[in-house]
């Protein structure tokens, strides 16, 4: 526990807390996160916890906690946690059933896909108040030209693809989803007793390899702390993408010095 310099003796000391009084995210009545924070229970100290419910493929969207690890506990269902490695650029997937868990280090890219209905996990945090940055606020956020030039794609079809992202998703898919693609359900990650496979991830093989990588060849990898980001300096933006085209550069406030 943390250092507390409460006055236990105060009137106001909180020693229990109902977590339906403080819904975070509600997607229907089978999917939806409830919170429990320092600010609703000022007894809790250095930990905090988030009760989520889901139903069959539904997720707990891609995103980080910067400032907590989390350790998802099963309840009841089952369900996969994903994450990406970023010390070995892999995307791992554990799948959990009741009593089992799975830990999430500090500031690393995760989600969490139910493969059973009814499924119910306990997210705990070793921070007073879970801090979360949504896959979907990056996307609907960064601006559709910086992720073209960037990443030599389609301007055009990149706003058109995250068109539809207008605000935190939270739970997907969204409720008013209207997708052309197949269910989400039939991507759900693979679970041994389930009949859902994650795509492009066949059984005893390593996923996400690195493309035009030699056997035995390691890629050249520039790592930051906490956040994991890393870059391989060789793979770089050439004006010979069909896409590329220089970003406008402002020489106005230069001039002015």
């Amino acid at each position: 526990m943390a250092t507390s310099y409460m006055d236990f003796t105060l009137p106001t000391t909180e020693f229990t807390y109902d977590l339906s009084k403080n819904p975070l995210f509600k997607k229907d009545e089978n999917n939806y996160i409830n919170a429990l924070s320092i600010k609703q229970l000022n007894t809790l100290g250095n930990a905090s916890l988030l009760d989520i419910f889901l139903s069959t493929g539904n997720v707990v969207e891609p995103h980080i906690h910067q400032n907590a690890t989390e350790l998802v506990y099963c309840i009841s269902g089952s369900a996969v946690v994903s994450l990406i490695n970023p010390f070995t650029n892999e995307l791992l997937h554990f799948p959990i059933t009741p009593g089992q868990v799975a830990n999430v280090p500090q500031g690393w890219w995760h989600y969490e896909m139910a493969t059973l209905d009814h499924t119910h996990l306990l997210a705990i945090f070793d921070a007073p108040v879970p801090e979360a940055i949504f896959g979907s606020d990056i996307l609907r956020l960064t601006p559709a030209n910086v992720l073209a030039h960037t990443y030599c794609l389609d301007e055009t079809k990149v706003q058109e693809a995250l068109a539809p992202i207008q605000k935190t998703v939270i739970i997907g898919p969204p409720a008013d989803c209207q997708a052309s693609a197949a269910p989400v359900s039939n991507s759900a990650p693979n679970v041994n007793h389930q009949p859902y496979v994650m795509p492009n991830v066949q059984p005893n093989m390593q996923p996400n390899t690195q493309p035009n990588m030699q056997p035995n060849m390691q890629p050249y990898v520039n790592r930051l702390p906490y956040w994991g980001t890393w870059v391989d300096p060789r793979i770089i933006h050439e004006p010979g993408c069909p896409y590329y085209r220089e970003l406008p550069v402002n020489t106005k406030n230069q001039e002015e010095r």
